[in-house]
């Protein structure tokens, strides 16, 4: 890994630019923002979300998660912030990124990652209702991530090519959620739940069972999971430092990228 390179990295000019116009008509001047959550979005599922192409089915998707070993978060306050945030871990070598449904302008964030980064797997976190994980979809979302097994969202992506992540805790949770169609579980709040052996006991039963460790995970930390049993693991302040994104120092977040992808390909394939 090439620090230098990442020490001097400077955000592209295209991140300057104003993101997706909100839709026309505008929305009445007090609630005129540069983004809103449902803005560009239909409450309907479009045919695209549903036929999309092999480079974005669930089994691919699920693939690369894995190859991977990383899915990086991103939650940020301002929609500029998070775009020319995520677009530096993704220069970095991130190539799962999850935006959480607490950012603003989200699924217009997420339309104009999947523009500028079409290789990439960019989902949405947090979702917990159907009206968002359709608006998600057809934003581009090639999966879902959720805190807890929602089941409406587990049924309308049935059918889809968008891959359900269901948060789980417990070893029924795990098991209702597999039995319910997920192809892999986030198991949250990992840290809390007992770390790297609370992992390491849960994939005993389940050994089949793809589980992604979710919460308080550090860089150094992720390849004990990995060893563990885990196919991955979720970074959030690990990449996307509180501090880096207060500051707008995006050139700290690519380098954390940059660290993190390799860590995280190390653990996956020795």
């Amino acid at each position: 890994m090439d620090m230098g390179a990442a020490s001097a990295y400077l955000s592209p000019s295209r991140w300057s630019l104003p993101l997706i116009p909100p839709p026309s008509p505008s929305p009445p001047p007090q609630e005129s923002i540069p983004f809103s959550r449902v803005s560009c979005c239909s409450s309907r599922l479009s045919s695209s979300a549903v036929t999309s192409g092999s480079g974005s089915s669930k089994t691919a998707t699920l693939s690369a998660i894995q190859s991977s070993g990383i899915i990086a978060c991103l939650r940020s306050s301002c929609a500029e912030i998070a775009f020319e945030a995520a677009s530096a871990a993704l220069d970095g070598g991130i190539s799962v990124l999850e935006i959480t449904m607490s950012t603003p302008g989200v699924f217009q964030v997420l339309k104009r990652l999947v523009e500028a980064y079409p290789a990439a797997f960019l989902g949405v976190g947090t979702v917990l209702s159907v009206a968002d994980a359709i608006n998600a979809m057809n934003a581009g979302a090639r999966f879902l991530m959720s805190p807890a097994t929602v089941k409406d969202v587990m049924n309308v992506v049935q059918g889809t090519e968008v891959l359900y992540i269901p948060g789980v805790m417990t070893p029924t949770e795990i098991l209702c959620a597999y039995n319910g169609g997920a192809s892999i579980v986030k198991v949250y709040p990992v840290s809390a739940l007992g770390g790297v052996q609370y992992i390491a006991a849960l994939k005993k039963p389940f050994s089949d069972i793809p589980m992604v460790a979710s919460q308080g995970i550090t860089t150094d930390s992720l390849g004990d999971y990995i060893t563990a049993g885990a196919s991955a693991v979720v970074l959030s302040d690990a990449i996307f430092s509180k501090e880096a994104m207060l500051r707008r120092d995006f050139s700290k977040i690519h380098q954390l990228a940059l660290h993190a992808s390799s860590h995280g390909k190390e653990a996956v394939h020795g």
